[in-house]
């Protein structure tokens, strides 16, 4: 890592501690739990070159289970957003199996309508609260110790996982594995004729990129307490991939900058009613015009030259 990059990285933290005394809480722990599902989402897309269609039933079925192990069960917060992550892990192998058999549209297809199997599982369930959802998920208290139903104490709970999520993506990319990935990504048959089990690396890549989703979905039921089916549905899944590319696909901090963009849009010009929409589709042509590597993307590569 360059000096620069670690002032840059620095300061970003040193501004997220300093946060929650100059913004909202709750639309900051929104801002960081997309964020983190927008970088899982980016390891897998900019990374490795796999495009999901279906990542929402990652975020949302964590959500879910993190919502109800909190509210039924009584876990502890942390144990709650191990509880989604290790499910929506778990879910991502058993589909990851099945779908990085396939390449290109046949890929994104078979996770889409994965994906939409475990919507409908989630409409007809009885533990999910159907379209009502699971509301009032309660905080509870870390380690059993401290409360976290004070908004800026959850959110430096929110951040801690966040930051341990993106060094996790931030260490695996720069890793030999990483650098396989990347391998794979700019031509899979070379890869393969070097003697690289191009379909173990996916599956796994496709693990961890499920399990960290699911870790942001935990993470967004637990501080805003619900979970519904908007987290599981297919507009989900397009909306975590509007992020990657409007922040900058294959980039380290573009999908940070891609959710932050897009939470705000929907948070401050909510009052636009459905032209937000609009109004979101009409920025995205725009900075794919003018930003053909994303925003972050083509600020890095205009540095370089």
């Amino acid at each position: 890592m360059s000096n620069r990059s670690k002032v840059l990285y620095i300061v970003l933290l040193l501004g997220a501690l300093a946060a929650p005394f100059i913004g909202y809480p709750i639309f900051l722990m929104k801002v960081l739990c997309f964020a983190l599902f927008a970088c899982a989402f980016n390891l897998l897309i900019g990374f490795t070159g796999l495009l999901s269609f279906g990542h929402a039933m990652f975020f949302g079925g964590a959500a879910y289970l993190c919502a109800y192990a909190a509210k039924t069960w009584g876990f502890t917060p942390e144990l709650a957003v191990l509880f989604g992550t290790v499910g929506a892990a778990i879910l991502g192998y058993f589909v990851g199996w099945l779908a990085v058999r396939r390449q290109g549209i046949y890929f994104a297809m078979v996770s889409l309508a994965l994906s939409q199997m475990i919507y409908f599982i989630c409409v007809q369930a009885p533990f999910t609260g159907a379209e009502d959802g699971l509301q009032n998920v309660p905080r509870g208290k870390l380690f059993g110790l401290f409360s976290l139903a004070d908004d800026t104490t959850m959110y430096y709970f929110v951040l801690a996982v966040f930051i341990f999520g993106f060094w996790l993506i931030y260490r695996t990319i720069h890793s030999p594995f990483g650098q396989v990935l990347k391998s794979i990504r700019e031509n899979e048959p070379r890869a393969l004729s070097l003697g690289y089990d191009v379909d173990k690396y996916k599956l796994v890549a496709f693990v961890i990129s499920a399990g960290l989703a699911g870790m942001a979905g935990a993470l967004k039921s637990l501080s805003l307490g619900l979970a519904t089916l908007t987290d599981v549905s297919w507009q989900m899944s397009g909306e975590v991939v509007l992020m990657t590319l409007l922040g900058g696909m294959g980039t380290i901090l573009g999908p940070v900058l891609g959710a932050t963009s897009i939470i705000a849009m929907q948070n401050y010009l909510s009052s636009f009613g459905s032209w937000v929409t609009i109004i979101m589709g009409a920025t995205f042509v725009v900075c794919v015009l003018a930003f053909r590597r994303g925003i972050v993307g083509e600020i890095a590569h205009r540095l370089k030259k």
